[in-house]
């Protein structure tokens, strides 16, 4: 009797503690519309798996196929962001923080962030960690300094880390101190040959800084758009040059010094492929780098799939794109941009996904002159304390509330009648993110494990489901 007991309550701890079965399981829609009534909005009507038959429109979810592990989902911390963070009153500020980097509460778990090294065209000056009166050079890197950071990129920094220790940070350069270039100017000029190792120990310097705050750099990439010498500050840096750098002073500098920091190649336009391809070509290069960086303002995103074919075991990433609604109305055109940049870059290998940029004032400040971007207006408005939400915001909220770091990419066709991509989390949570980019309600069935969950989008709504 004593063992019929036993074996009645194993029986029981076992079905206490299995698995729900699909079927049983709670499905959660978070849904953003285009009239703004709602807006990464958890809704109550319940949704679940059944045995019926899939009607409509179909996407069918096939979590055996698997592909890329995915980083993360965020934006640029620019120098201007940082500081309009910086001058909050305390509490908004502390609120605005958790709201973007916890997964908490109303958290939109943001896990990913790039940083300019130096200033970038959204800064309301240009520095770099080394600026020198004309004629003067510093090729020992004796005068490097974070200075120009400490009051604003860093300390914000350091409160986001707090929220989120695990965030991944990829920095990448808008220009070299002036001193190293051809034309001794912010805007354009190209790396003297002759400072290649110098610049080379400027990184190292940088580097080992910001691990000296406690900042870890994962990424870097060698140079921002390295073909557009329109920005204040820019700088021209042909593939050729790049790949130089990269086998015979970068690369030999992060070994010598022990720097894990992963080397990302291009950071432009998908428009350019040939770039990162012929770096990669080169085997002296090769081994340094980890993958490409790719922006959307140019080119398609069938182009990450040109450079995935060719050399499969580096990795991919979408490190720029600015989101700005222009519409001038009430109504939030929220589908295009997730379809297009969040799902085309993931459905394409990108391991990440960040928007440009993190925060500007009303007047899409801070910016440099002559050469700063006049229109970035990023995902929030900051204006003293008050914070406006706008579509960059939701774009990235609705993959990285749900898409921790370590999550992979599954299969989920087709892609053309409404838009969408899968992913399967560490703690084994499937999430399938949907535009209806059409101009009528779609009602669609989403098919998984032989099972099918009935479930309608309206015109221009973006839905993120979990189970």
């Amino acid at each position: 009797m004593a063992r019929r007991l036993f074996w009645l309550r194993s029986v029981s701890l076992m079905a206490a503690f299995a698995p729900l079965s699909l079927s049983a399981q709670q499905v959660s829609l978070w849904l953003t519309k285009p009239d703004r009534s709602a807006l990464l909005q958890k809704q109550t009507e319940p949704l679940a798996f059944s045995d019926g038959a899939a009607s409509g429109q179909r996407i069918e979810v096939d979590d055996e196929q698997k592909y890329q592990l995915i980083d993360g989902f965020g934006f640029a911390l620019t120098g201007g962001s940082a500081q309009l963070i910086e001058h909050m009153d305390a509490q908004p500020r502390a609120n605005l923080l958790k709201e973007l980097f916890s997964r908490e509460g109303d958290g939109i778990g943001v896990n990913y962030l790039r940083v300019s090294v130096g200033a970038s065209d959204m800064n309301d000056h240009v520095y770099s960690y080394d600026d020198l009166p004309t004629g003067q050079t510093d090729v020992k890197m004796e005068k490097f300094s974070l200075k120009p950071d400490q009051a604003d990129v860093i300390p914000a920094l350091k409160q986001i880390l707090l929220i989120n220790p695990k965030i991944k940070i990829l920095a990448s350069p808008w220009s070299a101190p002036l001193w190293m270039k051809t034309t001794g100017v912010a805007r354009g000029g190209v790396l003297k040959p002759e400072y290649f190792d110098a610049y080379a120990l400027y990184w190292v310097k940088y580097i080992e800084a910001m691990k000296a705050e406690g900042i870890v750099i994962d990424a870097m990439t060698v140079q921002n758009e390295p073909l557009n010498e329109k920005n204040t500050p820019s700088m021209l840096m042909l593939e050729s040059e790049q790949a130089d750098f990269i086998a015979n002073h970068l690369g030999p500098a992060f070994k010598k010094a022990g720097i894990k920091t992963k080397i990302v190649l291009y950071d432009h336009n998908l428009d350019h492929p040939a770039y990162p391809l012929a770096i990669l070509k080169d085997k002296s290069a090769n081994k340094y780098v980890d993958g490409t960086g790719f922006h959307l303002y140019g080119g398609t995103v069938e182009a990450f799939d040109q450079v995935h074919d060719a050399f499969p075991k580096k990795n991919l990433y979408f490190t720029e794109q600015s989101v700005t609604d222009h519409s001038g109305g009430d109504e939030m055109h929220i589908a295009q941009p997730v379809a297009r940049i969040v799902m085309g870059a993931t459905r394409h290998w990108s391991r990440n996904v960040l928007l440009w940029n993190l925060a500007a004032d009303p007047q899409a400040g801070p910016h440099t002159n002559e050469g700063g971007c006049a229109g970035c207006y990023g995902a929030l408005t900051i204006d003293g304390n008050k914070v406006t939400r706008l579509v960059a915001y939701y774009t990235i909220a609705h993959a990285s509330k749900f898409v921790p770091d370590g999550s992979v990419r599954i299969d989920s066709k087709p892609f053309d009648a409404l838009p969408n991509v899968a992913f399967e989390t560490p703690d084994g949570r499937t999430v399938l993110l949907v535009a209806n980019t059409g101009t009528e309600q779609a009602e669609f069935s989403v098919r998984f494990h032989g099972k099918s969950l009935k479930t309608s989008l309206s015109a221009g709504a973006v839905g993120t489901y979990v189970w």
